[in-house]
């Protein structure tokens, strides 16, 4: 029998948790006779009963296991956790509110058995239910990175993607402390193939992903697989030596010709403003990858492990 880990990052999930073992449960009796089911709840440091949910359906079924982290570290590192802990031949990441449908799983397993493909991943068509602020700077974003990055980023892309275990080995051997799952999933290559749905909403509590969280999200994508920033504030560095020059030579044959070299006092208040801007947003934008560097190289854990079964 070839089995199938289900990794489940979790954090504040109670609500969620047993609704979405049933329903994948379902799928699995249904569409799944020869394949076994391995399940990895990720407790991402929950502040509610969410580990409490998960030890329960542990105790009750031999193909559920759990990993609890000492702290919350993020949906990245535990999604790294669980795919460190994976057994299976194929493996799979799903969040536990039933966004990302199981139904789907029999078209993805058949696809990379009958086709050939290393990774089946999922993308939504659509952005129903979500704010629209969000979704405009969403869909900003993917065109941006896109277009500055090598690695091609899939808007509506998820996380929710059946790969082999080969492809997971790799993302693996990627110990980085400043992760980008979905840059690393396009930067290992592998044949994927993409499959759409529409947009499904949370079956029960609250989004975890704030505006702020999405945007610093967004940071660390572009800082991640693209130094573009660094080239723009070069640039920038560039064309402003060359325009304060071209206003050195106008001033001077100004003075020359017409004297009065003391007006212009506001306008010259304001360039130094301006420019005093723009080299402190060029600073900010080295010191966003000297400090993706800082953290890097202390070599910190990703995560850390508090109880597992």
């Amino acid at each position: 029998m070839e089995k199938i880990s289900i990794i489940v990052p979790c954090y504040n999930e109670q609500e969620s948790i047993k609704l979405f073992f049933e329903e994948a449960e379902r799928v699995k009796n249904q569409d799944f006779q020869y394949e076994e089911f391995e399940y990895i709840f990720v407790d991402d440091g929950s502040k509610d009963n969410t580990l409490q949910k998960i030890k329960e359906l542990a105790n009750a079924h031999e193909n559920v296991r759990y990993i609890s982290f000492s702290r919350n570290f993020g949906k990245e590192s535990a999604m790294l956790a669980g795919l460190d802990e994976a057994t299976g031949d194929y493996i799979t990441l799903m969040d536990a509110d039933l966004q990302d449908p199981p139904s789907l799983l029999k078209k993805m397993f058949d696809m990379i058995k009958q086709e050939g493909y290393d990774c089946i991943a999922t993308r939504r068509i659509n952005r129903k239910g979500e704010p629209p602020i969000r979704s405009f700077f969403a869909k900003c974003f993917y065109k941006l990175i896109n277009h500055i990055s090598d690695v091609e980023m899939v808007d509506g892309a998820r996380d929710f993607r059946l790969m082999t275990k080969q492809m997971v080995e790799n993302i693996k051997s990627m110990r980085e402390y400043n992760r980008f799952s979905k840059g690393l999933f396009s930067f290992v290559g592998f044949k994927t193939k993409w499959i759409e749905y529409e947009n499904v909403e949370r079956v029960a509590g609250k989004t975890k992903w704030s505006f702020w969280k999405l945007f610093k999200y967004a940071i660390e994508g572009i800082t991640a697989f693209s130094t573009a920033p660094l080239i723009f504030s070069s640039f920038l560095g560039l064309l402003f030596c060359l325009v304060s020059f071209l206003m050195i030579l106008f001033i001077i044959v100004k003075t020359l010709i017409f004297g009065d070299p003391t007006s212009g006092w506001p306008s010259l208040a304001c360039i130094i403003v301006f420019v005093s801007g723009v080299q402190l947003f060029s600073l900010g934008i080295i010191g966003q990858y000297l400090s993706k560097t800082y953290l890097e190289v202390k070599h910190r854990p990703k995560y850390i492990i508090k109880e597992k079964k």
